[in-house]
């Protein structure tokens, strides 16, 4: 079992104070952790012994996967962390392999969640109807089971799949949150990832001009092989993919590949997982006028910032600035926060990590 004085100090260890709602879901997350779950016990077995989840709501950058993934790392439990992209391109895959029965869904998500004690959801949301009757179904499963589950949000339980049309097809799903889960409402005025001291080396660069161009170029073979220097194609999620180059764990690639072609977030996990580091090119902001082009770039942002992968962005403008005010994609506000994380000191290089990996172990072979 761990206590909040563990956690408080796991984040002091990052000189992180936590505030005042960010102790209410530290206490709420311990007592979650210290409460013992016997597995397939049904519900209102559950319902006697306390609350089953904690659900952690509110604007970007107000901590909630600070707080949850410093607790997650602390469990002493079987337990598993997933981003909802993710989530939903496994739950998809094994539905397809599953064969057929009279409830094919609740079969898979007992496969899913078998000897899961805690399971951590990243980014909960449900924008669209069949992402509602899945998730709907799957938390039925993971309550009957006794899985303890913690979901983060930019979404109040009853602000999820706001279209009228199909809200009160989730509402029972809703309740069974508002019954089953401890919500914590985080409302901080403050975005904490604005206020992180710029990366020494700029990231996100503009204009589109020869300096840039030389700048990409001097990133890329810092990196990788001058050898790999060269036009690439490779493959994500099926679709061809066209590199200006492409190295081991580094590539370079146009925007309009990228986020004007028609592609998903599954080419985007596809790519998180082959590569440590991407470099967006010859980004036209105007682009992003676009709602379906924005909506890839917002995909691309929160797979990349959800595995802690490189960005580097080179734009005729500066990228947050052409996003300011736009419209036509879901959780903007997120994407404009995670991209202020993304140049910040704090937000993580895996591509150094990567090359120290490479470096350790070419010393011990």
């Amino acid at each position: 079992m761990i206590d909040e004085a563990q956690v408080v100090g796991a984040l002091a260890a990052r000189a992180i104070v936590p505030d005042a709602q960010q102790r209410h879901a530290i206490a709420a997350l311990v007592a979650l952790l210290g409460t013992r779950v016997r597995r397939k016990w049904r519900v209102r077995a559950q319902a006697a012994r306390g609350m089953q989840g904690v659900y952690c709501h509110g604007l970007p950058g107000r901590g909630k996967s600070l707080v949850v993934d410093t607790v997650f790392e602390l469990a002493d439990c079987v337990k598993r962390r997933v981003h909802f992209h993710e989530f939903l391109r496994e739950m998809n895959r094994r539905l397809v392999e599953q064969e057929r029965c009279d409830d094919r869904l609740g079969e898979v998500s007992r496969q899913w969640l078998a000897d899961v004690d805690l399971l951590c959801f990243d980014e909960f949301h449900v924008h669209d109807i069949a992402d509602a009757f899945l998730i709907g179904r799957f938390l039925d499963i993971a309550l009957e089971l006794g899985t303890r589950v913690v979901l983060t949000s930019n979404y109040a339980p009853q602000s999820l799949l706001p279209n009228p049309e199909f809200h009160a097809r989730l509402q029972p799903t809703i309740e069974r949150i508002e019954r089953h889960f401890t919500v914590i409402h985080f409302d901080s005025a403050r975005d904490y990832r604005f206020s992180g001291e710029r990366a020494e080396q700029p990231r996100f660069l503009a204009p589109l001009d020869a300096a840039t161009s030389e700048a990409l170029r001097r990133l890329f073979v810092h990196y990788e092989a001058e050898a790999s220097l060269r036009p690439a194609t490779r493959s994500a999620a099926g679709r061809a993919l066209r590199l200006r180059a492409a190295g081991s764990v580094l590539a370079w690639m146009d925007f309009d590949e990228l986020c004007v072609a028609s592609r998903s977030h599954l080419d985007y996990l596809e790519i998180a997982e082959r590569w440590q580091g991407v470099i967006v090119d010859r980004v036209i902001t105007q682009w992003l006028t676009e709602p379906r082009t924005l909506q890839r770039f917002v995909w691309l942002i929160d797979i990349f910032y959800d595995r802690k992968r490189a960005l580097f962005i080179a734009s005729d403008r500066p990228i947050a600035q052409a996003l300011d005010g736009l419209e036509g994609a879901h959780d903007l506000s997120r994407t404009l926060s995670r991209l202020a994380d993304m140049q910040s000191r704090n937000y993580p290089n895996s591509l150094d990590d990567a090359e120290l990996s490479s470096r350790v172990a070419t010393c011990q072979s």
